[in-house]
């Protein structure tokens, strides 16, 4: 069975900074490039980020470049999203999934998602 795990998701205040994980189970992690997306209460899933299966080439959606920093583990399985500077607009739940692109829907295999709320 295949399993993606999210944690590290919480309460944070404007400019402040979280670590997002996302554990790999069930797949062979390194043969998969892997993506984070996230759905803001109301909205639709947005694309945040991609990272190719060797752990180079990232891309990130415009209003996250400089702020937030897509990394893998592929001995641990896991896969992270540095996030800093974060802003209220970063509230949503945070998936991670696999696949490269960035559309946001359409990945063989999604996490259940974490929560990420940035408020004063």
């Amino acid at each position: 069975e295949v399993q993606l795990v999210e944690s590290g998701g919480g309460l944070v205040q404007p400019g402040g900074s979280l670590r997002l994980s996302c554990e790999v189970s069930g797949l062979v992690f390194s043969n998969f490039p892997m993506k984070w997306v996230r759905q803001a209460p109301g909205k639709g899933l947005e694309w945040v980020s991609s990272i190719n299966i060797g752990g180079d080439s990232p891309v990130y959606v415009d209003s996250v470049k400089g702020r937030f920093t897509i990394s893998r583990d592929n001995a641990k399985n896991t896969l992270y999203l540095q996030m800093n500077s974060l802003k209220t607009a970063d509230t949503a739940v945070y998936y991670c999934a696999t696949g490269y692109g960035s559309n946001a829907y359409g990945s063989n295999y999604r996490g259940q998602g974490t929560q990420v709320t940035v408020s004063s």
